[in-house]
Order: C-alpha cells, then sequence, then structure tokens
C-alpha cells in the first residue's frame, strides 16, 4: 500500500475540509505540527515531516515539559504534507469529527537516523516550534509493535534539557498558534484572532554596530554576547503588526514572513527590539541562511538590544538598564525557541572565545555595560572574530576552462581612497547553483575599467564589471600587498551597499561612527550649542527620518545650508556638488539659464541624507520640478515670511486666506510650519505649465493681496516695505530657486524642524518652530502630493477675474 492510502480510504472528501492533495516539502528543513483534536476524546496529535508525508501519533494528554512524564502516543496513519497547518470543524459522521486547532508549528530536527529509529522503536530528535523546543524521544512500548508500523502504543518523553520543566503547554495554551482562535471558536467558525497591540508602530533607527577588535574586554566594564552568523534585523511592534527592517532600514517583512507570527506572544504595546535573524532548526551559517531566504524558513531571532517600549524612547539608558527592559518581554517564551534572548556570557570571555571557536563559531561582541545605544559604528561595541571573515564587492569574474562551469573565479575588492582597490580572487566555495546565479547576476551588470592597482598579470583573463555585488567572504590573511590568501565564498549579501564597503581596519579613525554606512567624524561636535545637540544626533535623526523624507527629495535637484562648525560658525548655501563630498551625494547635470552646464546634487536614501550631515550640512531645500521634466515644476509654494513684530495668529491667518484663493480656481494645498518664523502654502500641480506660467499665476495673487490688503501683506521682498507685514514670497516659483524641504532640521537654536500639518492642526499651533527632532519623527509623511490640476493660462485669466472683481 501507498503510505496515504490509509489516510484516503478513511475519509470521504466532498464531506470533510481536511486536505486531499499530498501537498510539497520546503527542502530546507523538516517541518512538524502538533494539533489538538476535539473529537470523541480530546488528544493532541504529532505531526512529523518524513520522506514525503507526516509522520502522526495521537498523544492522549498533550506534551509535557517535565521528563519524569510519559505521555501515551499512539501511532495513527500518516497523514498528506499538506495536513500539517490544517485547522478546521470536521462534521459529525466524518471520520475523527470534531474541531481541530493548530496547537504549535515548526521544524523538527532528528539526533539519530530515523529508519532506524522506528525499525529500533525510538526515535530522538529536538523540536524547534513556536511552543515545544529542546529534545524529546518517542519510544515504543513493548509488545505493541504491529506489522504496518499503524496503531502502535508508543510514549512521548521531554528530555532533561534548558527547555525541560517549564509550565505545562496543554494548561498554558488555549489558542490557536496561527489563528488565534480557541476550540469553541474554530467550532463557531469565527474569523482569525489578530494579535491587539495598542501603541503606535515605532519608526526605523539607525543600529549600532561593533568596531574590529583581536582582543576581550575586562569584565567589570564590558559584557560579552556571542557574534551570530545571519542577518541583522529591528523588529518593530506595534498596532501594524510586526515589521522587521535590516541594518539599512529596508523592510524585508516579507522575506522573513514565516518568523512574524512568533513575536505575538511579547507582551507590550509597541517596542523596537535590536536582534540577528540566522537560520533555524540546527541549520545556521550565512550560507544556510540564504538558502532558508529562498525555502521561507526556517528562521531564528536573538534579541540583544531594546531601543523603545511602549512609546518611551530607551537609548538614552546604559545597556545594563536596556537589557533588564528587554528580559521581561521574553519571560514566556520557551527557552531554544524561535525567538530568544541572546544570552550574555557569564564565564571568563577568554574561555568562552577559544571554545566558540574550537567549535566553528563567528566570535564575541563586547558591550561596555554604561554606554548608551547610537546608531552607527563605534568603539562602545567590539567585535572579536574567530577567524578572518568579510564582506567584498565582486569587480569582475575569470572565465573557466571547465565545461559547464560559468566562472573560474570572482576578482574582490573594497572601496579606498581614489575608488575601489583590487584585493584579489576566490575561487572556491561555490556550488552549481550558486555559481548559476551569480554568473546570471554578472551578466545584467555593464562592463568596467579595471582597478587602478591592480597588475597586468592579475587582470589577465578577468572581465570586469561595475561594482554593484557584495560577497562574503573568509580568509586566512591579508597579505603585506593586500591581498586575499585561502579565500573561500560564503555568499552574496543582498543587505550590503557596494560603496558602503570597506577594509574595516581602514574604515575609520577612533573618534568616527557609521551611521546609514557613512562615517561621520567628530561625531560629538556640538553643532547646536544651546540645546547641546551634536553632529552624531543630526546625523541620527536623518537617517530616522530618511522613510518619510526620502521621497520628496528623491530626483529632485537639492541645495544644503551647511555649517561645518555649527551654529556657532560660518554658513553657506551650497547648490553645486563639490569636490570630496561623500559617493552617496549623487551628481545631476543641469543646465544653467544661460545655457552653461552644471552639477548640482541629490540624494536617493538615508546614506545620501547622513553624507550631507558628514559635510555639515543641516538644511535640505528642494526645487520645484523633478530631474525627468526640469522645466514643468510640480508643486506651487507661498513662503508666508512675517515681520519681526507679526504674531504667529497672523501668519495663520493669511495661510487660510491663500487656500481659499487656490480652492476657489480648483487647486488643493496643505500648510507646512518652516521651523522658522512662517508658513509654507504647498500646491502639489499637474505637471503642464512652465515656470514662466507658475511663477506669474503666484506673483498675479501675491500683488493682489499686497494691493488689497497693503497694511497685511506685501509682495517685494524689500526690507523697507515689510515693516509690520507679511512677505508673500511667490519668488520661489521660478526656476533654479528652492524651498525649505519637509522634515529639514533649520539652522536656528533648539533645532527646529521644517513640519507639514494639516488645516485643521495648523489654527492649534503657536509657533512656527512647533517641532523638534524627536517630535518631527513621530510624523509621517507629508501630505499627497499627487496633483488635482494643473496651471495654465485659463488659470491665470480666471484669477485675474477673480481679483478684478
Amino acid at each position: 500500500m501507498g503510505r496515504l492510502d490509509r489516510y484516503i480510504e478513511k475519509r470521504d472528501f466532498s464531506r470533510t475540509p481536511e486536505p486531499s492533495d499530498g501537498g510539497t516539502g520546503c527542502g530546507l528543513a523538516l517541518r512538524y505540527s502538533i494539533q489538538e483534536h476535539h473529537a470523541r476524546r480530546t488528544h493532541f496529535d504529532l505531526r512529523l515531516e518524513w520522506d514525503g508525508a507526516l509522520l502522526s501519533w495521537a498523544v492522549t494528554r498533550g506534551p509535557s515539559f517535565h521528563p519524569s512524564d510519559k505521555r501515551l502516543a499512539v501511532r495513527t496513519e500518516d497523514h498528506p504534507l499538506s495536513y500539517l497547518d490544517f485547522e478546521g470543524d470536521i462534521p459529525d459522521g466524518n471520520y475523527g469529527a470534531g474541531q481541530v486547532m493548530l496547537f504549535d508549528i515548526g521544524h523538527w530536527q532528528p539526533t539519530e537516523p530515523v529508519e532506524k529509529g522506528l525499525k529500533k522503536g525510538h526515535l530522538r530528535f529536538v523540536l524547534h516550534g513556536r511552543r515545544l523546543t529542546g529534545g524529546w524521544h518517542l519510544v515504543r512500548m513493548k509488545g505493541h509493535r504491529s506489522g504496518d508500523g499503524h496503531r502502535e502504543n508508543w510514549l512521548l518523553m521531554k528530555e532533561e534539557d534548558e527547555a525541560a520543566g517549564r509550565r505545562d503547554p496543554v494548561a498554558r495554551y488555549r489558542r490557536s498558534v496561527r489563528s488565534g482562535r480557541t476550540l469553541r471558536e474554530i467550532a463557531a467558525e469565527k474569523p482569525d484572532r489578530v494579535p491587539e497591540r495598542t501603541g503606535r508602530q515605532p519608526k526605523f533607527k539607525p543600529v549600532q554596530l561593533a568596531t574590529l577588535s583581536d582582543k576581550v574586554q575586562p569584565t567589570d566594564k564590558w559584557w560579552h554576547e556571542l557574534k551570530f552568523d545571519g542577518y541583522r534585523a529591528l523588529i518593530s511592534l506595534g498596532r501594524s503588526g510586526t515589521r522587521i527592517f535590516t541594518r539599512n532600514g529596508h523592510d524585508w517583512s516579507d522575506r522573513f514572513a514565516s518568523l512574524l507570527p512568533a513575536f505575538d506572544d511579547l507582551k507590550c504595546g509597541s517596542a523596537l527590539i535590536d536582534g540577528e535573524i540566522i537560520a533555524g532548526a540546527g541549520l545556521q551559517g550565512f550560507s544556510a541562511l540564504k538558502s532558508a531566504i529562498k525555502s521561507g524558513g526556517p528562521y531564528q531571532f536573538f534579541a540583544f538590544d531594546l531601543l523603545e517600549l511602549d512609546g518611551q524612547s530607551a537609548t538614552a539608558k546604559p545597556l545594563d538598564e536596556r537589557r533588564a527592559l528587554l528580559e521581561p518581554l521574553f519571560g514566556d517564551m520557551p527557552p531554544l525557541g524561535q525567538i530568544q534572548l541572546s544570552p550574555v556570557i557569564s564565564s571568563d570571555p577568554q574561555d568562552a572565545f577559544a571554545n566558540i571557536c574550537r567549535a566553528g563559531g563567528e566570535g564575541l561582541i563586547a558591550k561596555r555595560i554604561d554606554a548608551p545605544y547610537r546608531g552607527g559604528r563605534s568603539r562602545n561595541w567590539l567585535k572579536i572574530k574567530c577567524e578572518k571573515r568579510d564582506e567584498f564587492v565582486i569587480l569582475g569574474w575569470q572565465k573557466s576552462d571547465k565545461v559547464g562551469r560559468p566562472f573560474a573565479s570572482l576578482a574582490l575588492g573594497t572601496l579606498g581612497a581614489a575608488g575601489f582597490d583590487y584585493l584579489g580572487k576566490v575561487g572556491t566555495g561555490f556550488d552549481d547553483d550558486t555559481m548559476d546565479a551569480i554568473r546570471t547576476a554578472l551578466g545584467k551588470l555593464k562592463e568596467h575599467a579595471p582597478p587602478a592597482n591592480v597588475s597586468k598579470d592579475e587582470a589577465h583573463g578577468v572581465t570586469w564589471v561595475e561594482p554593484r555585488l557584495v560577497a562574503e567572504v573568509k580568509y586566512s590573511e591579508l597579505t603585506g600587498d593586500k591581498r586575499l590568501r585561502h579565500a573561500v565564498f560564503l555568499g552574496l549579501r543582498e543587505d550590503k551597499r557596494a560603496r558602503t564597503v570597506k577594509l574595516e581596519a581602514d574604515a575609520m579613525p577612533d573618534d568616527a561612527v557609521e551611521i546609514a554606512d557613512v562615517r561621520i567624524t567628530h561625531p560629538d561636535r556640538t553643532v547646536y550649542p544651546e540645546a547641546g545637540i551634536t553632529k552624531r544626533e543630526v546625523a541620527d535623526y536623518y537617517a530616522a527620518v530618511a522613510d518619510r523624507m526620502v521621497p520628496k527629495l528623491d530626483d529632485r535637484p537639492l541645495s544644503l545650508v551647511r555649517l561645518p562648525e555649527g551654529l556657532s560658525g560660518d554658513r553657506f548655501f551650497q547648490k553645486h556638488l563639490g569636490k570630496g563630498f561623500p559617493s552617496a551625494i549623487l551628481a545631476t547635470e543641469i543646465k544653467e539659464s544661460d545655457g552653461s552646464p552644471a552639477t548640482y546634487m541629490r540624494v536617493k536614501d538615508a546614506s545620501g541624507l547622513v553624507g550631507a550631515v558628514q559635510m555639515g550640512t543641516l538644511e535640505f531645500h528642494i526645487w520645484g520640478a523633478r530631474r525627468d521634466n526640469l522645466e514643468r515644476p510640480d508643486r506651487l509654494v507661498f513662503d508666508l515670511d512675517p515681520d519681526e513684530g507679526l504674531g504667529f495668529g497672523e501668519v495663520k491667518s493669511a495661510a487660510f486666506d491663500i487656500r481659499d484663493i487656490l480652492s476657489d480656481l480648483g487647486l488643493d494645498c496643505w500648510p507646512m510650519v518652516t521651523g522658522g518664523k512662517g508658513v509654507h502654502v504647498v500646491a502639489p500641480l499637474r505637471r503642464v505649465a512652465e515656470w514662466d506660467t507658475v511663477k506669474l499665476f503666484s506673483q498675479v495673487l501675491a500683488t493682489h493681496l499686497a494691493q488689497s490688503e497693503p497694511e497685511r501683506f506685501t509682495a517685494s521682498m524689500s526690507k523697507s516695505k515689510r515693516s509690520g507685514r507679511i512677505f508673500i514670497d511667490w519668488l520661489r516659483n521660478e526656476r533654479g530657486a528652492t524651498a525649505i524641504a519637509p522634515f529639514s532640521l533649520r539652522a536656528r537654536e533648539g533645532a527646529p524642524v521644517a513640519v507639514a500639518v494639516s488645516w485643521d492642526e495648523l489654527g492649534g499651533l503657536r509657533s512656527a518652530q512647533a517641532f523638534g527632532m524627536e517630535a518631527a519623527l513621530e510624523r509621517e509623511a507629508p501630505f499627497s502630493e499627487t496633483p488635482t490640476a494643473g496651471l495654465s493660462q485659463s488659470k491665470i485669466d480666471a484669477l485675474e477675474k477673480m481679483v478684478s472683481g
């Protein structure tokens, strides 16, 4: 008989919701589940994936974490793989009628050959589930062996380990691990229960990074943790659910989707947790993690720091206090489970390091106990590696003389002072699938000039390509002439950008930190003296707000207000890209109004913003048009700039007046408090008019208000004519003019921020400087800039008719 014949014989699939198809395995790790089954007698069905089906036992009283408890487990017919996560109500009259609730799900790891264990009557295995973890035994009772292996009596027992002796899981868990429903709710066909979190969803914040060191640290000021071999991850828990960010702020929740439900059991309204994702179910290793991402798991997450809890930032607290806040969140989580705390090493760190290296581990991370959490690389966290292992950029490939092998080796390098430096080749560590994937990726890259420091012999036979792909490589040493020895390929790094990859030994001076992959020098320089805000804090702010700010800057030429020494030093307004600027600040070529070419700037990510901060930037000012059509603006800005003696109430009133005029003409708009004295009224435009039309429209409106209420307004920028009035700056709407960007800091004491608000909200504000950095980070993105209308001569005619009337 086939393995599923008995399962099929017992069921009429026209009358039961149970799956009839076989299903497929994930191919990376063996899956398992336990289903609580409320039939004639409640029991728990243990399912273990093996050889294309599910080995199944009915555990009469359910699993126990106490090794002394021996639970009867009756072996039943094998089930299809598609039954693994089945949950539902089997109608009366069917075999096994009653409710089935998914009690636990995860992966299992046999510690001895399965076929041998089934024959001998003793299966030893480890569970990596949401609720059950650790080692287990299934032992066949004497005299209960059947010819076909079914209806045998076995005993399920817990092994003595870290997970043993915990609270009874049967008494503890009453809801489905997948849907959150009880057996009664499943019978009533209630919808899935969504975990409730009441807190605001925390935003991404730059993660703290470790600096390479060659020795462990004294334990009076430092503690040591394991260095994991995976992807750094920032977990955001809030009312919108669970989101997983990479170290660069990319949302990879979809890639780690199977890990998301594991965070539902953490008891908090909201949190921002720092940690590492590795390949789970006993796999581990970076190459295993790459395979896990392709197949949807399995994963494990180790939490090692807490940035925010229930709306309160924890970053200013020392490490030991942050850990004290983090540990209670994991107090009820099973040890060895899918999500767990990173252990702090209590033994001698030197001995621990030696043992870890002998076992093939990564190494240690040393952390200062009294230090706050700071985004970027610093010497408060140090990494001590067992072997030399780093990221390198793939600069080219060398053709293979072996049939069927796409390439013989890859040329590697890192970013140096004058471009990418060649460091040698790697030709081992590839399997066939990896080689094919790399060759496909390389084929999409343009050919490139070789690095300046490569010799003629080293360059022979190499096809050089754009430096885009990043590889993780282990090696025995870097020679005196900076060439890799005994290099072994480990995998591609999708979470690293090529232009951030540098030799760690050369990466930073002692006083520098790394934020959003940019080296920030003099991070503790105070740039806002009265507020005590440092260059590092400015960089941290722009890295954290990048997800909302960059979409408003991307593809727009921009200008910078730079104050390299802070508010107490010189300031200057920079329009053109300067020499020595970080590579993340991109060039954009524009013809000036006189036809001469000029190189302007733009940014497209957090690294661009932070790169500008490294050059002393505090303010970002943007054009009113995008690069793909610079001659047709897509926003109209009225800058309401009051005289010194005017109150903010008068500025707000003027903003409402302009809103009403624009609304009568069919133009939607939104206000932005500038962080200075005034308000910007911004109207998104369809790109149908050129600059002259937009400028004329704004001039007519501003002039009309100045002429109709000369005691309130002026359309002239002359200081003498502004006395007691509001200057309606319509000149923001000409080619090359800029306006302050949403979420930009201002170069004013207190570090105020330009923030878009609603019209209702504007009415309640008392100042254009209502938002500092912390308040701005609480804000969502500015109001939609999707245009509802465009400007044309007919709009100008309508405006002139309105004002003349």
